[in-house]
């Protein structure tokens, strides 16, 4: 899956925390100066020839939907960034979060406790 750009984040979190939305509807979403409306239609284009977003028209007009949940985007990208700088190994992933002391040893054995409950 590829990764968002910036600003197509900006829109794919507006869709998974509003739903489906009109491109005008989108707009309403973002603080002034708002993104003109062209600009806004096209990245949305953009996104659903990538797989990102459905539509349903409705007439002349589409309402567009995420066709990809913002944990499953999540999920993918994670396993894409292991993959793409530890090698595919999760034991390189968290072993760099402990050295550079974004995770605690009392941490790791807490979700190691916590991955056993699940099991």
């Amino acid at each position: 899956m590829k990764k968002l750009t910036r600003k197509e984040e900006v829109i794919m979190n507006h869709f998974w925390d509003h739903g489906p939305l009109f491109v005008r509807e989108l707009r309403e979403l973002y603080p002034e100066p708002r993104p003109h409306f062209s600009t806004l239609s096209t990245q949305v284009r953009t996104l659903q020839e990538e797989g990102f977003i459905g539509h349903k028209a409705y007439g002349p007009t589409y309402q567009y939907f995420a066709r990809v949940s913002r944990e499953e985007y999540k999920q993918r990208s994670l396993i894409g960034l292991i993959d793409k700088y530890f090698d595919n190994s999760y034991i390189s992933a968290v072993s760099a979060l402990v050295k550079e002391e974004k995770i605690s040893v009392e941490q790791l054995r807490e979700l190691i406790e916590l991955v056993e409950k699940q099991s």
